[in-house]
């Protein structure tokens, strides 16, 4: 039989069995698959120069007290993975998500501009959504925005900062995750700037750490994500000046929950919503000098979270 018809006849079954990726299709040319090899090698060695990469073998599916979706730590001092379970799978991360939009107002915004809050930004109507309760027509500077948003978690906050760099949400939807694919963080679709609960909104942890790992190059966000209170200066619609006390939501942070001894909490960022439950990334230090990056996704409550995030930092080498 002719060799074009095999082909041909090869590529059809494929298709006809469900198996009709490039990939599969890719197989049946030996030179063609060894490019793909060659540049799932490159890409390895890319990230393994400066970031943690994970590999099957070292996830850990039998943690009997990790009872979220996923977590991991990773050591940012020498790229090694501490401890990795379920980092690859998609999940909603819930204000975690303003991590992302963090990195935008950074890399692309003046963060002395000021900004003037929108109808969309100060009406948010969902259950349990936290809100800085910025009114429509208020003026304030994106960074007093970008530290509302990071320290207090205010979903009216992050909206006013899309809409500011790029119109509209959804346009800050596509800028945002076409930033997220080019960090590495190609299992990552945005569909908001806060978290809130979407359908096609959603991430992994790996992914969340690429994001994180790239914000503490930035000396601003680790300066805010500090920080226990900011105190948020702004003028109304009508000119009046006012002065809210913004508290950090990061139990580490104000007190309320302790880090294991020789552990440093420096900072992170916390998030809840109904379909994401209770999650945390966090950046923290040992006592001798190494920084993490730890996340928790998906705990069933409040207690459990830190009750795990502490199991976590318990697992970094004393």
């Amino acid at each position: 039989m002719n060799k074009k018809i095999i082909c041909i006849m090869l590529c059809l079954t494929g298709l006809l069995t469900g198996c009709s990726s490039s990939r599969d299709i890719i197989s049946y040319h030996p030179e063609a698959q060894t490019k793909v090899q060659l540049a799932e090698e490159k890409q390895e060695k890319l990230f393994a120069s400066d970031l943690a990469v994970i590999k099957e073998e070292e996830l850990d599916t039998e943690d009997s007290v990790m009872k979220s979706s996923a977590s991991l730590v990773m050591n940012r001092t020498t790229g090694e993975v501490v401890y990795a379970n379920n980092a690859f799978a998609k999940l909603y991360p819930a204000s975690i998500t303003k991590i992302s939009t963090a990195l935008m107002a950074l890399k692309y915004g003046k963060l002395d501009d000021m900004v003037t809050i929108s109808y969309n930004a100060s009406h948010i109507t969902e259950s349990g959504a936290k809100l800085c309760g910025f009114l429509e027509g208020d003026q304030i500077s994106l960074r007093s925005l970008l530290n509302s948003m990071l320290v207090y978690s205010g979903n009216d906050a992050a909206i006013a900062i899309a809409e500011h760099l790029y119109g509209t949400e959804s346009e800050f939807s596509k800028k945002v995750n076409e930033e997220m694919k080019a960090l590495g963080a190609t299992h990552t679709n945005f569909m908001n700037s806060n978290g809130l609960d979407h359908k096609e909104h959603y991430t992994t942890a790996y992914d969340l750490y690429l994001i994180f790992n790239e914000l503490l190059n930035y000396e601003e966000f680790t300066s805010i994500i500090k920080k226990d209170l900011f105190k948020a200066e702004y003028k109304t619609a009508d000119g009046r000046q006012v002065l809210k006390y913004l508290e950090n939501t990061n139990q580490y942070l104000i007190g309320i929950k302790e880090a294991p001894p020789g552990i440093t909490v420096l900072g992170g960022k916390t998030g809840t919503t109904t379909n994401a439950g209770y999650c945390l990334i966090l950046y923290s230090k040992d006592s001798k000098g190494n920084e993490y990056i730890s996340l928790v996704l998906n705990a069933e409550n409040k207690p459990q979270l830190y009750q795990q995030m502490n199991h976590l930092l318990e697992k970094i080498p004393a």
